[in-house]
């Protein structure tokens, strides 16, 4: 890999994301074959929060080639440090951090309403005119007040409006496990948010087949109920710092993922 003008990674980095990576295939893999899926249409999206640029170089030497943020900020500092990935904003959105989102990511993961999709289509046109933006929305399957998205019923009719939007393409839904102490208790979470998807689609066939659901804690459950997208953080990476705030794929594990959501998002 050419290291371009940044240090070549540290190959015991690579090495060691390499392997980490390999782990969590071979449990896509396993999972896929349970579910009779097959395993190239499951994308994994190595969450880097709060992992340092140097770091993230070594994860695209080792095979990462799709990163995942949940930060805008956090994002503007790092990505012109990391070349190569395809970037996905995973976390929150605030209207004002629109614009740089939208010159920064490759796909947003979490439109949580009509106005901010509004808002990014606008911009859209502006940023990246004749090239619609890869957008995703976020759905609060569980009514969890903890949680931002689109409740279920409020989906169906927004979305000929939504998929209207000259400068956005709606690839699919988002959402965010339930709150449990075992992987199995987000199944029906995840099930919910198929079925959604399914019914949707006979209305709306122009919304895109994508469904990201899945984190370090749960993301076999999500695949076995159709996940296409798995946002893995904490399995590729490691624990993170409570320094930078709590340790989150998008939304964090099962401990975290209500708290973090209530903090003031980016």
């Amino acid at each position: 890999m050419d290291a371009g003008p940044f240090p070549p990674p540290d190959p015991a980095q690579i090495a060691g994301l390499a392997a980490a990576r390999a782990k969590i295939l071979a449990r896509i893999a396993g999972a896929c074959a349970r579910a009779g899926r097959e395993p190239a249409r499951v994308t994994l999206v190595a969450v880097s929060k709060t992992v340092p640029a140097d770091r993230l170089r070594a994860a695209v030497a080792a095979g990462h080639d799709v990163l995942g943020e949940n930060r805008v900020q956090e994002a503007a500092a790092k990505i012109p440090l990391v070349p190569g990935p395809r970037w996905h904003l995973v976390g929150p959105l605030q209207a004002n951090k629109a614009r740089r989102a939208v010159e920064l990511f490759d796909v947003l993961e979490a439109v949580d309403s009509v106005g901010l999709a509004e808002r990014l289509d606008r911009i859209s046109a502006e940023v990246r005119p004749g090239r619609p933006l890869p957008v995703l929305l976020e759905v609060n399957v569980d009514a969890d007040p903890g949680k931002a998205g689109f409740a279920p019923g409020a989906v169906a009719p927004a979305l000929p409006g939504l998929l209207g939007l000259a400068n956005l393409e709606v690839r699919g839904l988002m959402t965010i496990g339930r709150l449990g102490a075992a992987p199995e208790e987000a199944r029906t979470t995840f099930r919910r948010l198929r079925e959604l998807a399914t019914r949707l689609r006979v209305g709306s066939p122009d919304l895109g087949p994508e469904l990201s659901m899945g984190m370090s804690d749960d993301f076999e459950v999500a695949i076995e109920e159709g996940a296409t997208i798995v946002r893995v953080g904490r399995a590729l990476f490691g624990e993170r710092s409570l320094a930078h705030g709590l340790d989150h794929d998008h939304g964090g594990g099962p401990a975290a993922r209500a708290p973090d959501r209530a903090t003031a998002p980016e």
